[in-house]
């Protein structure tokens, strides 16, 4: 064992001392690259990658949670502000139903299942009101929550407090709403009114007109009016005409430059001017069915014609007198004559169109739109980074929707330059942006896997160059081998074998190989003399 030890000591020795100082170099760099690659490998493989668990929750609820997952032993991390809570990626899914299980996360939100579990005899009225509250909005948001386009509602409501006597009249209530929507998702008139129509079933003496809803854009859910034909006739009608159409062009604006730019990068401002005029007229028409020739429709006709030839009586005689009564009472007859007598006559009765119209103006036109647009570059810190003709297209988009929103008769003819007047576009960062917990992703960078491509490659090189040296050294050391010289010793025992020659060398192998029973045969032998 310790000759082995030695001569692949001694290899190993002979090995080192017959490199070069190149070669010598290339193995120590190659087998640290190799020992900080090992090191890198390692660590990215044992860094756990940490992503949220739950957001926005309040940071009670953090604490609690953070203790139940200490308990168990999962790695957590608290992510800054307090009220998110990050844990490996492999464990979201079992650890969101396990703390689900366990009623996590609660954060101050009671249900009707409280007085389930928590029903006594020493809660007050105070306190049963105040936790019967706190349930009656808890339940709504979640029946808010299952409308296609909400994630999340919270719902604060107002009970007006009971009478004792009934000539007491009770106040109504009131609910504020906010909405968390998806982003781009635009609701329907139909959707907004069976919202109001839920809230207002859901609570007692509460009127669609004392709900407010509004989402986290700061855009408001408002009920259309019921009837079309008096909408305008005040001015709170006016009013909510105005801001329906100023928050439905908004919507469109918004909805499509967010699409295009980010819905964190675009804020719009949109005013109007509205002419609630009505006019009630009528009009009676008269034209021509044929314009061209200005003739009417023929409806009847008549013609009459006349001929003779002959004798015809001539007129003739003496005239009346200047004081006669009748200028032909002393008419006479006069001598006859030969001619001829013809008539033609056409009678033809036409007709011409007769339109009636009873004409309702519009209650409110769209005169004049006013659109402020807010753009954020790519970079907020720099402006440069906006592209070349984005802020063109977007004036072109704009331009596109007043021109088919203005009423021509209201408004007059838009020209170009008056387009540029109503619009405005500016690119600048925005200051005080509400900013999310964005998602821990653990991402490797590009020159890990160059560095990695590089020590790789070194690797083979290395390998391949010792698989070189060492058929090199092998070569070598086959052409010395046979290189030497080999020399035949004559053996000088001439030493006869006999019989007791023979006898002593078993002798010896016995005494070397077996010495007890060596021992034991001399033993025998010195008590048989």
């Amino acid at each position: 064992m310790n000759e082995r030890i030695k001569k692949m000591t001694s290899d190993v020795t002979f090995f080192w001392k017959s490199r070069t100082k190149m070669q010598k170099g290339t193995m120590i760099g190659s087998l640290l690259a190799v020992i900080i690659l090992a090191i890198i490998i390692t660590t990215m493989m044992n860094k756990v990658n940490f992503v949220p668990l739950y957001t926005d929750v309040s940071p009670s609820e953090i604490g609690r949670i953070k203790e139940t997952l200490d308990a168990q032993g999962v790695p957590n991390e608290i992510a800054p502000g307090g009220t998110s809570i990050l844990v490996p990626a492999e464990q979201v899914d079992s650890l969101l139903v396990q703390l689900a299980a366990e009623g996590y996360p609660q954060s101050g939100m009671i249900d009707y299942n409280f007085f389930s579990q928590n029903a006594g005899f020493g809660m007050t009225d105070n306190e049963f009101n105040v936790l019967k509250l706190a349930s009656m909005q808890t339940e709504l948001g979640k029946l808010i929550k299952g409308v296609e386009g909400v994630k999340e509602a919270q719902v604060m409501i107002t009970l007006p407090e009971e009478g004792v006597f009934l000539s007491q009249s009770n106040e109504t209530a009131s609910a504020a709403i906010i909405l968390n929507t998806e982003a781009g998702y635009k609701f329907t008139d139909s959707q907004i009114l069976s919202l109001y129509n839920l809230v207002s079933k859901s609570i007692p003496n509460l009127a669609a007109e004392d709900i407010s809803i509004r989402n986290q854009y700061l855009e408001y859910f408002d009920l259309e009016q019921a009837n079309a034909n008096t909408a305008g006739a005040n001015v709170t009608d006016q009013m909510s005409i105005k801001k329906t159409i100023e928050r439905d062009l908004q919507r469109q604006v918004q909805t499509m430059l967010g699409t295009l730019m980010g819905q964190d990068k675009v804020v719009v401002s949109i005013t109007t001017d509205i002419d609630f005029k009505q006019e009630n007229r009528e009009e009676n028409l008269v034209e021509p069915v044929d314009e061209e020739n200005m003739a009417g429709i023929e409806i009847s006709a008549q013609r009459i014609s006349e001929t003779f030839t002959g004798e015809n009586p001539v007129a003739g005689g003496t005239p009346a007198t200047e004081d006669a009564t009748d200028n032909f009472t002393n008419y006479v007859e006069g001598s006859t004559s030969n001619g001829d007598y013809e008539r033609l006559e056409d009678t033809i009765n036409s007709d011409v169109n007769r339109i009636k119209k009873e004409i309702v103006e519009s209650p409110y036109k769209i005169r004049d739109i006013g659109i402020q647009v807010m753009v954020e570059p790519p970079n907020p810190e720099d402006v440069t980074t906006m592209p070349d003709g984005v802020e063109q297209d977007i004036e072109q988009i704009l331009a596109t929707i007043i021109r088919t929103s203005i009423d021509e008769e209201a408004g007059g003819e838009l020209t170009e330059e008056l387009l540029q007047e109503k619009i405005v576009v500016s690119v600048q960062p925005f200051n005080g942006k509400a900013t999310a917990v964005a998602n821990t992703q653990s991402a490797i960078p590009w020159w890990v896997y160059v560095i990695g491509g590089i020590l790789l490659v070194a690797i083979i090189l290395l390998v391949v160059s010792l698989l070189r040296s060492r058929k090199t050294d092998e070569e070598e050391m086959i052409i010395l081998e046979e290189q030497r010289e080999e020399f035949n010793v004559d053996d000088i025992n001439t030493e006869k074998e006999t019989e007791s020659t023979l006898r002593r060398k078993q002798l010896e192998k016995m005494a070397k190989d077996k010495p007890e029973e060596f021992a034991k045969l001399l033993r025998t032998w010195i008590a048989e003399d």
